[in-house]
């Protein structure tokens, strides 16, 4: 992949889902954030819809329950800071 997703950030609001699945595949799922101009499996555009954890658990695949778990869990770990030797390694993915 030589470009990066660009991503639109989603304030969190009380009540209101942190997970934002893509409604074209249902395959995809993101942590307050959406990804511009389109979703990076579907290229589906404007195909959002705002969950919480527990909803995709409910109705999702094991792959996008997953996802949603591995997203909020890497949102709850605080990033290195950037002069860390660690950071350098983390963006090889």
């Amino acid at each position: 992949m030589s470009a990066s997703q660009s991503f639109w950030s989603v304030p969190e609001r009380d009540g209101e889902p942190s997970f934002w699945v893509c409604m074209s595949c249902l395959g995809e799922v993101f942590y307050r954030k959406v990804p511009m101009p389109d979703c990076p499996a579907c290229h589906g555009v404007s195909t959002y819809e705002a969950f919480s954890l527990e909803a995709i658990r409910d109705w999702g695949t094991d792959e996008l329950i997953a996802r949603a778990a591995s997203a909020e869990q890497r949102a709850a770990t605080p990033s290195p800071e950037p002069s860390s030797p660690a950071s350098s390694l983390e963006s090889a993915d």
